[in-house]
């Protein structure tokens, strides 16, 4: 399992970038172990002010479909749009490739309640 230490993790499984007041959000690799083969990424909140903990879409695997929750509040700037053609770049390459959403980060004090990789570690065993 892969736990990079520039990121920052919520107890949900998403994981957050932060450059300046722009944030980088997708699922964690143990997210998407855990889901299995994504077969489609649904997130319909482009331009929407959200709150942190607010469900910003949803990711569907074979057997399940999962709520997406925001680390963050902000407004969703960009939607990774190569998830259209190939949802399983988030089984692939999580970190990379497969990210879900930009965004504007409103209040930069959230992101400091946020795990960090050796908490996400213990909390996920």
């Amino acid at each position: 399992m892969n736990f990079p230490e520039n990121l920052k993790y919520t107890k949900d499984h998403e994981w957050i970038k932060v450059e300046g007041n722009t944030a980088t959000i997708g699922i964690t690799d143990f997210a998407q172990h855990e889901l299995g083969d994504i077969v489609f990424v649904d997130i319909p909140t482009v331009g929407k002010a959200l709150n942190a903990h607010d469900t910003f879409g949803t990711v569907e695997a074979v057997k399940t479909v999962s709520d997406l929750f925001l680390p963050v509040s902000g407004t969703i700037t960009e939607v990774n749009s190569d998830l259209e053609g190939t949802p399983e770049s988030v089984n692939q390459d999580p970190y990379g490739k497969g990210w879900l959403v930009k965004m504007t980060v409103t209040n930069p004090s959230d992101v400091d309640a946020l795990m960090d990789a050796v908490a996400y570690q213990a909390l996920v065993g």
